[in-house]
């Protein structure tokens, strides 16, 4: 079992690391054999090889089993003509990881303070190849352009093979959940991508007539997941829609630092934190690698299942279950969620729990 490691930028290697001591304790309990072998992306490639992401490394993480991706600087890197590379769209265009997945969770210890009111417990599942992203919808450059410097226009492409595909996942997701999918749009403006978007989500539909279809306009969407969180189950959007709502849900069930992430193909599986990289705080041993380690997590479990390898869906299961024990307790809780306990110590701390939990 071989996972390629690229600590990236900000907090990312602090976060990294702390995912990988947890890692290290599942295999150990479970003796899944895993080899970890480290890449540089972000500044420190963009320093030692004049680009943020060079290509022979997306080559080279097609070999592996799975990738650790840590926390990118993206708006500080410079221009693409001088090597400032978007490492997570460079990763999820050239090797296609189209299926964000980015769950929202209610942790339990936070259950008599949400931020919503209500409990949460739903997946978004985010498509994240195409959409309103300039840099994902060209086969060559950015779908920007300027005819003015008082004008600026941004070109979307939707298209039926990839809808279709994130529709499926949605709902073999669902399957294995509560039987129940939000297609997330705005049809009723956007009439020829969205609208096609949403149809090929009904097409999809009609292979899983076990699981309840419904539709949102995004705005709509934003109210109902404040007022009425627990109605939702697996969430389907296109790029733009799942990158914000999957904040919104994060936060509103406890904190953009305890959600999990990855992103996957067919065939390849990423783990990445949901947020950002905090330069500001890089360094000082301050940062919650909660959600580095669930998405790592979900990382095993999504190739434990794809293998039919049972003990790596135990492995990430109990690594999650080990985040829960450690975070149920005060004393053992980083400063942004009211602790005092550092990044390492943390880690340590839930290395320690895989061990027995």
């Amino acid at each position: 079992m071989k996972f390629i490691v690229l600590p990236c930028d900000g907090i990312g290697p602090e976060i990294v690391e702390a995912s990988v001591q947890v890692l290290k304790a599942a295999d150990a309990r479970y003796g899944l054999n895993i080899q970890l072998d480290y890449e540089s992306v972000g500044f420190d490639s963009l320093r030692d090889h004049g680009i943020t992401l060079r290509d022979e490394v997306l080559a080279k993480a097609k070999t592996y089993d799975g990738i650790i991706l840590g926390t990118q600087s993206h708006a500080d890197y410079p221009a693409p003509e001088k090597g400032g590379r978007n490492v997570s769209a460079g990763f999820r265009i050239g090797l296609d990881l189209y299926a964000n997945v980015r769950p929202a969770k209610t942790r339990s210890f936070l259950e008599s303070n949400m931020k919503a009111g209500k409990s949460m417990d739903l997946v978004i599942m985010r498509e994240a190849t195409e959409g309103f992203y300039p840099d994902r919808n060209m086969s060559r450059g950015w779908g920007e352009v300027m005819p003015s410097p008082d004008m600026a226009l941004s070109t979307r492409k939707i298209t039926r093979h990839c809808s279709e595909r994130i529709a499926r996942r949605a709902f073999e997701l669902a399957m294995t959940r509560r039987k129940k999918v939000t297609a997330i749009h705005k049809a009723n403006s956007f009439h020829m991508t969205d609208g096609l978007f949403l149809e090929a989500v009904r097409h999809v539909a009609k292979e899983f007539p076990q699981v309840q279809l419904d539709d949102l306009l995004v705005d709509a969407s934003t109210a109902h997941l404040v007022r009425n969180p627990e109605s939702f189950d697996v969430l389907v959007a296109t790029n733009f829609y799942g990158d914000i709502l999957s904040d919104l849900c994060s936060e509103l069930s406890g904190s953009l630092g305890l959600a999990g992430s990855v992103m996957a193909s067919d065939d390849l599986c990423c783990a990445q934190a949901q947020h950002g990289s905090a330069p500001t705080i890089a360094g000082k041993d301050i940062a919650n690698p909660t959600s580095m380690i669930l998405s790592v997590a979900m990382m095993v479990q999504w190739i434990g299942d794809k293998q039919g390898n049972k003990a790596l869906r135990q492995a990430g299961d109990v690594m999650t279950s080990a985040v829960d024990l450690v975070l149920a307790n005060p004393a053992t809780r980083t400063p942004d969620i009211g602790g005092t306990m550092g990044c390492k110590a943390f880690a340590q701390a839930v290395a320690d729990a895989v061990k027995s939990v």
